[in-house]
């Protein structure tokens, strides 16, 4: 029988508090209530891939032990976010008493942000009905989504994105454990790629390494399917030297050979703008444009024509400055 396929992200998934990483000053919060055995209701918010589930469950089994699958509620409230659920699945289990010393359940909900105004409404009165016999962490990615009545019942601990520095600490304990070949070149592909978030870096790894035995930079930007930032900046340039025709026969290679996404080429665009030899002024209307070009793609436009079009925006730039 085949070996079964292990997702890195879950593998390489801090099991300790001193594991985590980055979130000093949060981990010991919450150490500090793990250790003495009581806990308010929690609000984990900040961006994906920072340890926020992570550290629900390793609260989970440091107040458990053993035992903490028995006493531990976890859904996806992206899934299961409605008030017939809240009031079934999460009321059942609320009311019951925990297996053990501690005196009371934990319920996780993850990406609480997705639950219906109606079902927060209801996890609220919950939240007072069983905090007795049960303790609520809300994971979520913006705090500004939650109900104000929520918000005010829990300890709020905000997560912070990831330093660079740490996603390649992280890329390269990965890189040990596993035994992959890969260049530097490739782990800064992988580091920017991931901006700070660890579970996509686990992903993007593993999929490199199944594309080949060694890791390199092309090698990650295919496997993520994002556009490299030099051929990016390549097209811009041509663009600005007056060579449209050369551009978007470019652009054209990355959506319809390559199969790029249209709204990842704009962020690349958004990205290279900066560095691009034009002045600040420049700089600004076209980044407005790459935010207009963006929001047109996401409701439906052509991805080539709209692309093309923010192309011609550098062009109509350089002539314009030709001119004065």
């Amino acid at each position: 029988m085949a070996k079964e396929f292990e997702v890195w992200a879950e593998k390489y998934r801090p099991k300790k508090f001193d594991e985590i990483i980055n979130q000093e000053s949060t981990v010991e919060r919450v150490k500090a209530f793990a250790k003495s055995k009581n806990i308010p209701h929690m609000l984990f918010a900040g961006p994906p891939g920072t340890g926020k589930t992570t550290l629900a469950l390793v609260l989970a089994r440091e107040l458990y032990g053993d035992q903490w699958r028995q006493n531990v509620l976890q859904l996806n409230a992206s899934d299961e976010r409605g008030i017939d659920v809240i009031r079934g699945q999460v009321k059942e289990f609320a009311r019951t008493v925990a297996i053990g010393d501690v005196p009371f359940k934990l319920i996780i909900l993850d990406e609480a942000d997705a639950m219906t105004s109606d079902a927060q409404q209801a996890l609220r009165r919950m939240m007072e009905m069983y905090a007795s016999v049960s303790r609520f962490i809300l994971i979520c990615n913006y705090s500004s989504k939650i109900i104000e009545p929520i918000q005010s019942r829990c300890a709020v601990f905000r997560f912070k994105a990831l330093d660079d520095k740490h996603v390649e600490e992280f890329v390269r304990r990965i890189v040990e454990g596993e035994k992959l070949k890969i260049t530097e070149d490739g782990i800064r592909a992988v580091v920017r790629i991931a901006e700070g978030d660890l579970r996509r870096t686990a992903n993007i790894l593993q999929i490199a390494s199944a594309l080949g035995e060694k890791i390199t930079e092309d090698v990650v930007y295919e496997a993520a399917s994002l556009a490299k930032p030099q051929e990016v900046k390549q097209m811009l340039e041509l663009a600005l030297s007056g060579k449209f025709l050369e551009a978007r026969k470019m652009l054209e290679e990355m959506i319809i050979k390559k199969g790029l996404a249209g709204s990842d080429i704009v962020a690349e665009i958004h990205r290279q703008i900066p560095s691009l030899n034009i002045d600040d002024r420049a700089k600004v209307d076209l980044i407005e444009k790459c935010g207009e070009i963006d929001f047109r793609i996401s409701e439906g436009a052509n991805e080539l024509i709209q692309l093309e079009s923010l192309l011609a925006n550098f062009l109509l730039y350089a002539q314009t400055k030709g001119k004065k």
